[in-house]
C-alpha cells in the first residue's frame, strides 16, 4: 500500500470523518510524488461530492481558464495536486456553503505535503486557504493580499474564488485579470 493510501485509509478511519466513511463517500483529494503544484481550496461542493471531481463546476471552468490549461490536462497530470481545505462537502448553509471544518487541513495537509517534496507552488483559492497558509503574513483582508501576490511567490500565490458569484469583484478589481492571472499562467506553465 502506498503512503498516499495509507493517507487515504487514515481519513476515512477517523473519528471525525466517519458520517462520511459509513455512508461511502470517500476524501477528496488528489497527491502524488511527481506534483510540483498543490491547489488549495475551501472543500468540495455538493456537485464535486457527487461526481468525485474536485472543481467541477463553474468555478472550475473559470480556475481552470485562469491557469491555462484544459480539463483533460487539470484532471489527469500528476504535477498538479488538489488539497482542499476539507476534503468533504460540508453542507449547505444560509448563503452558499459551510466553512471547511476546523481542525481538517492541520491534521491532513502536512503528511500529505511531506509526502510530495518537488511541490514549488501552492496556489491558495480564497479566505481559508490564505488564513491557514499565511497566517499573520496576510494583508488585511483578501483583497490587499491578492493584490500583493507577488510578496508570497514563489512559494504561495493567493486568489480570488473564481466562483461566478465573484463576478463584481472581478469587475471592481481590473488588475486581477491583467496583473496576477498571466503570472498563474507562467507557473503553471513552467511547471508542467
Amino acid at each position: 500500500m502506498s503512503t498516499f493510501e495509507e493517507i487515504k485509509q487514515g481519513i476515512m478511519t477517523d473519528t471525525m470523518n466517519q458520517p462520511f466513511t459509513q455512508r461511502g463517500v470517500p476524501p477528496l483529494f488528489k497527491a502524488s510524488k511527481d506534483a510540483r503544484i498543490a491547489i488549495v481550496g475551501q472543500a468540495p461542493g455538493r456537485k464535486a461530492e457527487e461526481t468525485q471531481l474536485f472543481w467541477n463546476d463553474l468555478s472550475g471552468d473559470r480556475l481552470r481558464e485562469w491557469m491555462g490549461v484544459t480539463r483533460e490536462t487539470f484532471y489527469t497530470t500528476d504535477v498538479i495536486a488538489h488539497l482542499p481545505m476539507d476534503f468533504y462537502y460540508p453542507g449547505k448553509a444560509k448563503s452558499g456553503d459551510l466553512p471547511p471544518r476546523k481542525g481538517f487541513a492541520e491534521k491532513w495537509h502536512p503528511l500529505l505535503l511531506q509526502e510530495m517534496p518537488n511541490i514549488e507552488t501552492i496556489i491558495l483559492i480564497g479566505s481559508y486557504a490564505q488564513k491557514y497558509y499565511l497566517g499573520n503574513k496576510r494583508e488585511k483582508n483578501l483583497t490587499e493580499t491578492v493584490r500583493n501576490f507577488e510578496e508570497y511567490l514563489p512559494k504561495y500565490m493567493p486568489l480570488v474564488h473564481p466562483s461566478p458569484l465573484n463576478h463584481g469583484w472581478l469587475k471592481r478589481n481590473p488588475w486581477f485579470e491583467q496583473e496576477v492571472v498571466p503570472v498563474l499562467k507562467e507557473i503553471v506553465h513552467h511547471n508542467l
